[in-house]
């Protein structure tokens, strides 16, 4: 295997073109992640599925893979490095959007369920490459200001994805055939879902194929295979005594602060479609509406390129984005009235839903330098098990889609509250824990905390 050099001993060319890689593997992640969003309410028409908590299936089908892959993700990328793994991960992700031409002929949802499931694993590999590459490539206190640059390749690939599948996808007919299917016979209705659900074919044999020369182009490309698992004398000797990654409570409960993350921003970005369905507005009008929620999430990795650690340090930008998604939640809930902006008719509610995308923007990029700060040589399977809770994204959709079976859409929504309400303990005093008994802040975690 190639030898790992250190971070310290890069040159300013080779961090810019890492960095450019990198990025466009967050492009790529943000493309085939977020595609999701559409294809829930179009796999509800196309299969005819009967219920919310069954389009969602989607989204648990996706993201499971991250929970099964992570650790395992790991051990493959310490065996063959970085680049020969990025490989594997595409290969994986190819392998899943090729599943999609036999699922759609044949117009089964449980085939599309294991393509989505295939291209969740070689994303899960991918993930636990880039992710701790880019947060040690440079200062600790400017992390959060490179995860956000990627945040832009991520959530600018996920604002043109629904957009790119919509046109792809979608006529200007559709409107009319939706509105016709119910009163068609069996026949003539099988045979309008059948041409719409093939329409997924050669845009995915397209994706299958361009996943598979990316991979080898991140193979042979000058990104270095960098160690991320260096430690400084002081790191070390704290680390001295640990065994296992469970001795970091500040890394296992922010874990659980992926999970209930990347949980409210798939909630808000993948149900606003069926949220605005329930006000009466179209497929074919409501595809923009996820593109609106990742454009906020946009203006806010904007400002915190901006602003951070300039003017506010990371773990305070974290602070304040999760005060704004526990209020949004309860305007969500309470809020009421009609109101026309963009040209849509809504109800007001929906905009803040729009706006969790801003206060979704930072914690991703505040949660993963407090978890891994200190981690050491167990900095690589540390960020396994931070990706293992991007299943977070599989399991709180279903239970969105569960109330809003059994209650309604909006009432949903409530799931979110908890997940703020834990998301804003972690980032006021969660990060600071050390050890797993009776906690009291020392001069060492304060000072830690100012520096990130």
């Amino acid at each position: 295997m190639t030898n790992k050099i250190e971070v310290s001993s890069l040159t300013k060319r080779q961090t810019i073109i890492s960095v450019l890689i990198i990025g466009l593997l967050f492009f790529i992640f943000g493309f085939v992640s977020w595609v999701n969003a559409i294809l829930i309410p179009y796999f509800k028409i196309a299969c005819e599925l009967t219920s919310n908590f069954q389009s969602y299936l989607v989204a648990f089908a996706f993201y499971i893979s991250y929970f099964i892959m992570s650790v395992p993700s790991s051990y493959l990328l310490k065996k063959v490095g970085f680049k020969k793994g990025m490989m594997i991960g595409f290969m994986a992700m190819a392998l899943g959007a090729f599943i999609f031409v036999p699922a759609a002929y044949t117009r089964t949802y449980e085939i599309f369920l294991l393509g989505l499931f295939t291209i969740g694993i070689g994303l899960a590999i991918l993930q636990t490459a880039a992710n701790p590459y880019i947060t040690v490539l440079g200062p600790k206190e400017r992390a959060a200001q490179r995860i956000s640059i990627m945040g832009i390749c991520n959530k600018g690939a996920g604002i043109l994805a629904p957009l790119v599948f919509a046109a792809v996808i979608f006529r200007a007919t559709d409107t009319d055939l939706f509105k016709e299917l119910s009163t068609m016979d069996e026949a003539a209705k099988n045979v309008a879902l059948d041409e719409l659900i093939r329409r997924v074919v050669v845009p995915y044999s397209v994706v299958g194929t361009v996943l598979l020369g990316l991979g080898l182009m991140v193979r042979y490309s000058p990104l270095p295979e960098i160690n991320t698992e260096q430690e400084s004398k002081e790191v070390a000797a704290s680390n001295s005594g640990k065994k296992n990654i469970f001795q970091f409570p500040h890394l296992i409960l922010g874990a659980i602060g992926i999970f209930l993350h990347v949980g409210t921003q798939v909630i808000a970005i993948d149900t606003i479609i069926g949220y605005a369905n329930s006000m009466h507005i179209d497929l074919v009008e409501a595809k923009v509406f996820p593109s609106y929620t990742l454009t906020a999430t946009m203006c806010g990795y904007i400002l915190g390129i901006i602003c951070i650690p300039r003017f506010i340090s990371q773990v305070n930008a974290l602070r304040i984005c999760t005060l704004l998604g526990t209020c949004l939640t309860l305007l969500i809930a309470f809020a009421k009235g009609q109101v026309m902006l963009f040209g849509h008719v809504t109800d007001v509610s929906i905009w803040f839903v729009v706006l969790l995308g801003l206060a979704n923007s930072l914690v991703w990029a505040g949660l993963w330098p407090l978890a891994l700060d200190g981690l050491g040589r167990f900095t690589k399977l540390g960020a396994s098990v931070m990706i293992m809770g991007l299943c977070g994204n599989a399991i709180l959709p279903l239970l969105y889609a569960h109330f809003a079976d059994v209650y309604s859409v909006r009432a949903g929504y409530w799931v979110l509250f908890p997940c703020y309400l834990y998301l804003v303990f972690y980032a006021f005093s969660g990060h600071k824990i050390r050890n797993w008994g009776f906690y009291k802040p020392s001069l060492n975690d304060a000072a830690a905390t100012k520096n990130i």
